[in-house]
């Protein structure tokens, strides 16, 4: 729970801002150096100096009048809008079902969250950087009328970053993490529940790239993880002095308990009473003091039954042929039932306490048996003893999933030795941009000051109009010979061929050809040429997208293992099958449930996570029309000539989304229908006209022939009419 400022600072907060200033003053030379990248991308004036007392008369940096941003052009060359799309392998032979479902459910998931936008901002931001991270998180304030709490999934920039000093191998491996959000002081009141109007915003910079103003009511919220002794992770948050949050084993389940007899609390509108049939769900436990140490209420153990009898008695008599009815149902009362009690909110309705506390929950409670996609069943409520050895009902207890890794997933460009980021591609051509800016600038001066210059005596008073005509005295004749008239054209032949090479140079840094930039490429002299430079180009960025599809395979076990945790519900699913039809199936969690000989339950997370390299050719639609055609044309379908051919063709066509497609399958399969027709009447008149030429009855034979081949035939046409 959120606590108040006091004049004492809490322990925990004070080690938590000790850890910030330790990642500050190593982590924060490099945050400066942040700034300068995105400013060079923004296209900076700023000149650096070469030489000593390359500066302006008051000792500052010169600027340049022009900008030809060769970092912004390199970098949006490389950009990307293609998603990576999830790849599961089963571990197990039996698991192959349900690692297409999870499949499935990423895909759904990326087709709902604003993947778009978060990979067009990632996509710029790991070569300017040298990498991003994204944060997942599981919202229970987000829900359908169905289902509770959805996935959010959020970029967050290098410089919102707080790693732990000394530790390069990657965000799993540090003990601790810290994350800087900028937030407004009425969101922390309505997440956490504390009012902030008096404080102020800490760290304005990271809101953007430069020198923020501050704002009344923005806030920087720092939210720090933690793996504690047992393996979890612990997150605490804060903002300047004040607490807001301080849990251990955050991504356990956690419920409100009463503070007075230890029950759960309810959710709003969830049945408390309900005499009628009652289907009694699943329950979570009270790990404090339980029902009466582990026992269910003799009461919620009557209703149970009954309703478990109820229908036994039912399913007995539609085996029996019996048409079931109330009336074949002893009842307690013919009276009409009642309405069920359902909580509304308030204090405890069994003991009416005001006061509840969250309490980490670590095992599920199922009173109504679970059966599985495998097969698995959970009992319900079954016999049993108490804690204080008293015989009744108990029910079955599950462990509930607990991802314990921090959610945060680094995408880097490259990897480097030494650093948590990757290389910058802006740090590796800011040499040759600075360099283009002086030359471009050293040509706008030498064009600027090109023109004609005339030279006149030091006392005449000449006009220099572009009147005709004009007259001029002169009184001495040597004064004459100084009057002269100079054309200055400002050569740039040399500065032109040197700003061409360093262009070159930061493209081949890089590893980025015309081809690849689709511009004209003077050195290939065909389209297969073409394509060879763009792939030598792609070859040399090879390492980025390998990256990406690493730091996208952790994203998706991140998912899967959070809609483990959390997604209680079942979650429709769909995707598209081979035929390009839509089909729809559900996600359960209860599916990953499994047993081992020892009789505990456990969750089953045996499954490899990598990207679909084929992906980015199967939304190339177009691409895939072609490799279809050429398929056709080199008889992989079969005959082109053949009308079933054609069908398969126009069908893969159509899982293609070609414009028309399913119309002339159609038009194809009732020629097929037509020409299948036609076949049969031909064959029976061939068999027909035999069978007159030899003047026998169908099914006959003529002396010393095939008796039993000509009956076959004619049994054969037969079966054709």
């Amino acid at each position: 729970m959120a606590k108040k400022k006091t004049a004492k600072k809490p322990e925990k907060l004070r080690v938590w801002q000790e850890r910030l200033a330790q990642s500050d003053a190593a982590f924060g030379s490099e945050v400066e150096r942040m700034d300068e990248r995105e400013r060079i991308y923004n296209g900076d004036r700023t000149l650096q100096p070469l030489v000593p007392g390359d500066a302006t008369k008051s000792g500052g940096k010169k600027k340049t009048s022009h900008v030809r941003n060769i970092v912004f052009e390199n970098i949006e060359s490389q950009v990307s809008s293609a998603i990576p799309q999830p790849k599961v392998t089963a571990k197990h032979k039996e698991d192959e079902r349900l690692a297409e479902v999870i499949e499935h459910l990423i895909r759904n998931e990326l087709d709902r969250l604003p993947f778009e936008r978060m990979n067009d901002m990632a996509e710029r931001t790991v070569p300017i950087q040298g990498g991003v991270g994204f944060l997942v998180e599981w919202d229970n304030s987000k829900h359908t009328h169905s289902t509770v709490g959805e996935e959010v999934v959020s970029v967050i920039h290098p410089k919102q970053f707080a790693p732990q000093p000394g530790v390069y191998t990657g965000i799993q491996d540090m003990d601790w993490f810290i994350i800087k959000c900028p937030t407004t002081k009425a969101a922390i009141k309505r997440k956490y529940g504390v009012d902030v109007r008096d404080e102020g915003e800490s760290e304005p910079e990271v809101r953007a790239a430069g020198d923020e103003d501050r704002n009344e009511d923005a806030l920087t919220l720092y939210i720090g993880f933690e793996r504690n002794e047992q393996g979890g992770i612990d997150r605490y948050c804060w903002v300047n002095d004040v607490e807001l949050e301080d849990l251990e084993n955050y991504q356990g389940r956690r419920q409100p308990v009463c503070k007075k007899c230890g029950r759960v609390r309810p959710l709003p509108g969830q049945i408390i009473n309900n005499d009628r049939d009652h289907g009694m769900g699943n329950l979570l436990p009270d790990p404090a003091r339980g029902f009466a140490g582990g026992l269910v209420p003799e009461d919620m153990t009557e209703r149970a039954m009954a309703g478990q009898m109820v229908a036994r008695g039912m399913a007995q008599q539609e085996m029996e042929g019996v048409e079931p009815g109330l009336e074949a149902i002893p009842l307690q009362s013919e009276t009409a039932p009642e309405e069920p009690e359902r909580y509304d909110g308030g204090p405890c309705p069994w003991c009416g306490g005001e006061e509840f506390v969250d309490q980490e929950q670590e095992y599920e409670q199922v009173m109504v048996p679970i059966t599985n996609a495998s097969g698995l069943v959970v009992p319900g409520m079954h016999p049993g003893m108490g804690e204080d050895g008293t015989p009744g009902m108990v029910p079955t207890l599950i462990p509930f999933y607990r991802p314990d890794i921090f959610p945060i997933i680094l995408q880097r460009s490259v990897s480097v030795y030494g650093k948590l980021l990757g290389n910058s591609d802006v740090d590796v051509i800011a040499d040759q941009q600075n360099t283009v800016n002086r030359m471009e600038q050293k040509i706008i001066d030498r064009l600027i000051k090109a023109g004609t210059r005339i030279t006149l005596p030091d006392r005449a008073n000449l006009r220099t109009d572009p009147d005709d005509g004009e007259r001029w005295y002169i009184g001495n004749p040597a004064d004459k010979a100084v009057i002269g008239v100079y054309n200055f054209s400002g050569d740039l032949q040399y500065e032109l061929l040197y700003l061409s090479q360093v262009y070159e140079e930061a493209r081949q840094i890089l590893g980025i050809t015309d081809s690849f930039q689709g511009r004209r490429d003077a050195t290939a002299t065909s389209g297969k040429a073409k394509e060879f430079s763009a792939a030598q180009a792609a070859g040399r960025l090879e390492s980025k997208r390998v990256m990406k599809n690493a730091a996208y395979a952790e994203l998706f076990e991140l998912i899967f293992k959070f809609a483990l945790a959390y997604g209680d519900e079942p979650r429709p699913v769909t995707f598209k099958n081979f035929k390009g039809e839509t089909q729809y199936e559900e996600f359960s969690r209860y599916d990953f449930l499994k047993q081992d000989a020892d009789g505990n339950y456990y969750w089953n997370t045996d499954f490899l996570f990598s990207c679909d390299t084929s992906a980015p050719l199967a939304s190339n639609r177009e691409a895939m029309w072609q490799e279809t055609r050429m398929n056709l044309q080199t008889g992989a379908f079969g005959d082109p000539t053949k009308t079933e051919t054609l069908i398969l063709f126009w069908a893969k066509m159509e899982e293609l989304h070609y414009p028309g497609a399913n119309s002339t399958k159609t038009f194809l399969e009732k020629r097929l229908e037509q020409e299948q027709a036609a076949a049969q009447a031909q064959m029976l008149a061939q068999q027909q006209l035999q069978q007159a030429q030899g003047g026998l009855p169908m099914g006959m034979a003529k002396p010393g022939g095939q008796a039993g081949a000509t009956q076959q035939d004619g049994l054969m046409g037969q079966a054709l009419m």
